[in-house]
């Protein structure tokens, strides 16, 4: 247990109590959820597109009470991680102007920066509880088991558009980052390995492990229909003729056989990822060792060029990172960090109740 975990759970729950204390009774049936478990379905449902996310949403709560609600959210976030979350839901204004100002007969209003929802599961008064903030390209999810944070995966935070203009010539691009620096180290390797690293000619047109609950071997991205709370039950199979990227063990090119450079742009892309939650909590500095760092993979698909659509993941112990920006003209971006083996910290939630168990 480290002591950032611990001040950060300290944080996340002053804040998550100032929220839920403010609210009334059909506000806070809204705003909580059943405490974690290993079967806490709804807790594990996530979304990133501008569907029912689950939770209290910020129109339905007064000034004050969006506040509270957004001092929960900054309390699981960096300061530039909270930025990046606050421009991502300004652009929800951006997009409605720039798609017409769309009209869906089910919603007020489609493009909408106040359809942000926000819920608690279990009580932060107690040992083991859980958060999760969402809307349309944001979906954070937090977990704290025995009063330290063990689980912010998945992280997923997109931008459409993933570039738009700014007076005097300038460009706002609040993913920018994530983007270019892994074109950088693409675009610098040697033929071999260029060769390597493209899995495909062609990118993927989403995120290859879509909102799965929890990601698997061959995993393959799933229709637009698959990844909202409105689809029809059931399974929905993958798209077609996107096998060359299906999720394996470590495709692409070993971080190992990269050069001084390429290991910095790598550092520096993890970062972007990883620094988004607190630096207490942030795993980026296990990747100042030298020899965790070869154990990452990176894997892309589509041209190199800039503004062609393309895709690429990361990969390693504990590590998934995808990035997509392929829909509309390669202006959409989709980024997302998830744990393998612990997101919403499932590893950590079966240790917990099978030590109280045998007690």
């Amino acid at each position: 247990m480290t002591t950032g975990e611990q001040d950060a759970a300290a944080a996340m729950a002053r804040a998550a109590t100032a929220w839920l204390d403010s609210l009334d009774g059909p506000q806070r049936t809204d705003g909580t959820g059943d405490g974690p478990s290993g079967a806490d379905t709804e807790r594990r449902r996530w979304f990133y597109t501008p569907t029912d996310h689950g939770g209290l949403t910020l129109h339905a709560q007064r000034p004050l009470q969006q506040q509270l609600a957004m001092r929960l959210v900054a309390s699981g976030l960096s300061e530039a991680g909270f930025a990046t979350v606050a421009a991502v839901m300004g652009l929800e204004n951006v997009l409605d102007r720039a798609e017409g100002w769309p009209e869906r007969p089910y919603r007020e209003r489609f493009r909408d920066p106040g359809l942000y929802y926000l819920r608690v599961f279990g009580d932060p008064a107690d040992g083991t509880w859980g958060w999760r903030f969402g809307g349309h390209h944001v979906s954070l999810n937090n977990l704290v088991v025995d009063g330290r944070v063990v689980a912010t995966t998945p992280c997923f935070l997109g931008a459409n558009p993933a570039a738009t203009p700014l007076l005097g010539g300038g460009t706002y691009r609040p993913l920018g980052p994530a983007e270019d620096l892994c074109r950088e180290i693409v675009r610098g390797l040697p033929p071999e390995l260029l060769e390597r690293a493209v899995l495909h000619e062609t990118a993927p047109p989403d995120l290859v492990t879509a909102n799965r609950a929890v990601v698997a071997p061959g995993d393959r991205p799933l229709p637009a229909r698959a990844i909202r709370r409105e689809s029809p039950p059931g399974p929905a199979g993958p798209v077609e003729d996107t096998e060359a990227v299906a999720l394996t063990a470590a495709p692409g090119v070993p971080a190992s056989a990269l050069d001084d450079r390429g290991r910095e742009l790598l550092r520096r892309l993890l970062s972007a990822y990883l620094d988004r939650v607190p630096a207490g909590v942030a795993p980026t500095a296990r990747y100042e060792d030298d020899a965790a760092l070869d154990e990452v993979h990176l894997a892309w698909a589509g041209p190199v060029e800039p503004g062609a659509p393309h895709y690429y993941r990361l990969q390693g112990p504990r590590l998934l990172l995808e990035w997509d920006n392929t829909q509309n003209d390669a202006n959409h971006g989709h980024s997302v960090w998830r744990d393998p083996e612990s997101d919403f910290g499932l590893d950590v939630l079966a240790q917990h109740h099978a030590s109280f168990a045998h007690r």
